[in-house]
């Protein structure tokens, strides 16, 4: 069956959400120049090494999985995650609340003109603003990626601006789907895929859920310190967890008790990669397969911790991802 791209996902719901505006198709009317195309190509090879190093340096378990695809699709990958990193360190940099949403507006601004616009000259004055985009702008026209992903997942990051307390699990669905499973997203057309009715777009939604899940559960102590509560409110009071429990040097019971139920939500969820996996194109499947089962076995550092999340940040040693990977290219 042909591998392309399917029907997008619709966008719930979310404070911040806002408009979506398609991309611009550039006009080839005219003869090309030359001198401006070698320069492009210069910027652009530039621009993907240094998407490519941030990956390498700050992308971590991803990072990891991205050495298993073809060349092109790795160097999206890399792209795509710079992309991400970028607006993540805006929301979290160290600023009034006023002025970190400032940086995400004119981000957003900046996101719109990349799309909007094919010439070299736009492409150059662009990376002056950030190095990535010539690279974000090639990734975004080759893979045809929705330009409504990229803007979900600056709304999501409004969402970190200042305390986070999320009430109940469609709440804490929904702001999953805005910073990772619209990540999920952008990844299949990256992949290429077999959308059958919109069947692999719900799929990488729920295992972007599940990498998102595994995320919170990990950084419980890391996010209290900064005001924010990820675990629904709703849970945390059926439990009988206090905030000042989240911040204690050991996990109470109760607190044990939520970690387990949300891992357990977790590792439904991450079945997702198997039923994805064939919806894919081959080559880019051992990334899939990676990824799943390095964040599937952060979920089993945190069950032989007993679920504690605060006395340790549940990690992978090296050796263990390099197994996982030499497993992921064997199926």
């Amino acid at each position: 069956m042909p591998i392309s791209p399917g029907p997008p996902s619709e966008i719930r719901t979310f404070p911040g959400d806002s408009k979506l505006h398609p991309a611009v198709v550039a006009s080839h009317s005219k003869l090309p120049d030359t001198d401006a195309i070698r320069q492009n190509k210069a910027t652009a090879a530039d621009s993907f090494a240094f998407c490519h190093e941030v990956s390498r340096r700050e992308a971590g378990n991803f990072y990891w999985s991205f050495r298993l695809l073809p060349r092109d699709a790795r160097q999206a990958m890399c792209t795509l995650y710079a992309f991400m990193r970028h607006t993540d360190d805006l929301a979290d940099r160290e600023a009034p609340i006023a002025e970190r949403e400032a940086d995400l507006n004119q981000w957003r601004s900046l996101l719109d003109q990349a799309v909007d616009n094919h010439h070299t000259a736009e492409a150059e004055r662009l990376a002056d603003a950030w190095p990535g985009f010539p690279a974000l702008m090639a990734t975004i026209r080759r893979y045809a990626i929705p330009e409504k992903y990229l803007h979900a997942v600056i709304d999501g990051m409004k969402f970190d601006l200042g305390p986070v307390r999320i009430e109940n699990e469609a709440q804490f669905e929904r702001y999953c789907w805005h910073v990772a499973s619209v990540v999920g997203l952008c990844c299949l057309h990256i992949w290429g895929f077999e959308s059958r009715g919109g069947r692999a777009e719900a799929l990488a939604e729920r295992l972007g859920l599940a990498f998102q899940r595994t995320n919170i559960l990990r950084d419980v102590a890391e996010d209290i310190a900064r005001s924010r509560i990820y675990l629904p409110a709703e849970d945390l009071r059926r439990h009988q967890v206090s905030e000042a429990d989240l911040t204690a040097a050991r996990a109470s019971a109760g607190l044990r008790a939520l970690v387990a139920e949300h891992a357990a939500l977790a590792r439904a969820e991450y079945q997702a990669a198997d039923e994805l996996l064939p919806l894919i194109s081959p080559p880019c499947r051992p990334m899939l397969r990676a990824i799943a089962r390095i964040y599937e076995g952060v979920l089993d550092t945190i069950e032989r911790q007993n679920y504690d999340v605060l006395v340790h940040r549940a990690a992978l040693p090296k050796w263990r991802k390099a197994a996982i990977m030499i497993g992921a290219i064997f199926g």
